[in-house]
């Protein structure tokens, strides 16, 4: 049984007036213990960026840049043709500029968490997740990278000894591999049914996959979407399910090793 957890959200994903979703940030920004900050190839514009790396600050809630694929029209979720190198470089511009704010509102970067269908990229390309490793190895050596548990980059990250964290995903579905069903509308998802699936993973460490059948999962984070349609209640009621159970929601570095 998971006794303690992280809960991370994707946030900042907006740009100028255009805006996904039908939550503000800032009142899910007392709700979790990890924010990933778009970092504005795929959503996020430097206004924003401020705004939330600020948010986040004032609550004590981790920073992670959250890094896509140059996709604002098709927000990050399609794959963009480039050589492994051409994309880690995309990665270490974003990065760099999450660092900076969070370096102006006397923070620091804790973590680095692909978007998307770059996310999803990585997760199969070993090629593509030593050169991201090798440069986090490099420029923040300290810093955890979120991702799937027995993915290409989980592997590259382990055997550089960088630190990691794998995520558990409260708001997507699995499928029979373990991995999660890439979907461009989520739709309006039951809070009530998330919560149940986020126990029964820390729990039972399963959870029931589109084909119906139980995997094995293990995790220290669990994550949901800013953009989902009613996020609020799904984190209000995947906090209030987790404590009745005993769990305890904390901090990155009280879940995961150093």
């Amino acid at each position: 049984m998971r006794e303690v957890v992280d809960i991370n959200c994707d946030m900042g994903e907006a740009f100028g007036r255009w805006h996904v979703g039908d939550t503000e940030d800032a009142s899910l920004m007392p709700l979790i213990s990890s924010a990933n900050i778009a970092a504005g190839f795929h959503a996020g514009d430097p206004n924003l960026v401020d705004q939330t790396v600020r948010l986040a600050a004032q609550h004590g809630v981790g920073i992670g840049a959250h890094p896509g694929y140059n996709d604002l029209q098709g927000f990050g979720r399609r794959k963009i043709a480039g050589t492994a190198k051409e994309l880690v470089n995309d990665i270490v511009y974003q990065v760099g500029a999450i660092r900076e704010f969070a370096h102006r509102h006397s923070a620091r970067l804790q973590h680095v968490k692909p978007h998307g269908a770059l996310y999803m990229e990585m997760a199969v390309n070993p090629e593509l997740s030593q050169i991201f490793v090798q440069y986090m190895r490099t420029v923040e050596p300290n810093a955890y990278i979120f991702c799937m548990g027995g993915s290409a980059t989980w592997r590259a990250a382990i055997e550089a000894g960088q630190p990691t964290v794998r995520e558990f995903y409260a708001d997507r579905d699995y499928d029979d591999s373990g991995s999660i069903v890439f979907t461009r509308d989520a739709g309006r998802p039951d809070p009530a049914a998330i919560a149940r699936k986020v126990v029964r993973a820390c729990k039972e460490g399963k959870v029931r996959t589109v084909k119906g059948n139980d995997i094995e999962i293990d995790f220290e984070s669990i994550c949901f979407h800013s953009d989902t349609l009613g996020a609020l209640d799904i984190v209000r009621q995947m906090r209030e399910a987790l404590i009745a159970e005993g769990i305890r929601i904390t901090s990155v570095s009280g879940v995961a090793g150093p």
